[in-house]
């Protein structure tokens, strides 16, 4: 069998592990710093700074991870029941499951002869599956993952979050909410443009389209930290 000589990259495969892990390192990273430069912007102790950015960093990671295993197990449990009623309408009426079938390819611009007959042979060899896949719109590649969402997301964030931990942990007190601040939005500029470039969208526009809300929160959660100075 010959090889193709211009194989074809598609990233469409890549959406949901992918959607989840971009949503849980940004999330990770603005959420977690904002914590941090809020409460340095308080008055706060290094001790307290560092524990609100842990605490933040963990609960943030469980409410990712549960958040999105119930919305992508809502997402499976919708495959599945659409599943079971195109099963058992196979079973109970084949006959006009077949010319929904051929009508689906009828739309899409085959001759009435051709759709039918591919209809027939689709059906023969995985009728469910043709189905799932061109009425329902579920593919293998798409299918919802709830687990390995739920794994994704917490891990990214945990990922994210260490960026501005860490710099709590290490920049001296009195710098650790502009310190904080300026590795976070670099931060937020790298996964932007790794994000961008995985799904095969433009570098430039996804690292700025992060890093300027990441901006906007940090200066939303300076502000509130100097409202409750707990220096004073």
């Amino acid at each position: 069998m010959s090889r193709s000589r211009h194989p074809e990259v598609h990233r469409s495969d890549r959406v949901g592990w992918l959607r989840a892990a971009v949503l849980g390192a940004n999330d990770g990273i603005v959420s977690v710093a904002g914590l941090v430069v809020g409460i340095a912007a308080s008055g706060a102790s290094a001790s307290t700074i560092l524990a609100t950015g842990i605490a933040g960093t963990v609960a943030g990671a469980m409410s990712m991870a549960a958040g999105e295993y119930v919305s992508v197990q809502s997402q499976a449990d919708t495959e599945r029941a659409d599943l079971a009623v195109e099963k058992r309408e196979l079973h109970d009426d084949p006959h006009s499951e077949l010319e929904e079938l051929a009508a689906i390819y009828r739309h899409r611009g085959l001759s009435s002869d051709l759709a039918h007959e591919v209809a027939t042979q689709l059906t023969a060899h995985d009728a469910l599956g043709a189905h799932a896949r061109d009425e329902l719109g579920i593919t293998e590649e798409l299918r919802a993952r709830p687990m390995q969402a739920a794994l994704a997301s917490a891990g990214a964030f945990v990922s994210g979050a260490a960026l501005p931990v860490l710099t709590a942990l290490l920049a001296p007190h009195a710098l650790v909410g502009q310190a904080t601040t300026v590795v976070t939005l670099l931060g937020l500029c790298l996964t932007g443009t790794l994000a961008a470039h995985a799904g095969g969208a433009s570098r430039l526009r996804g690292a700025l389209r992060v890093t300027f809300w990441g901006a906007i929160a940090m200066a939303a959660a300076a502000l509130v930290g100097q409202l409750f100075n707990v220096a004073g």
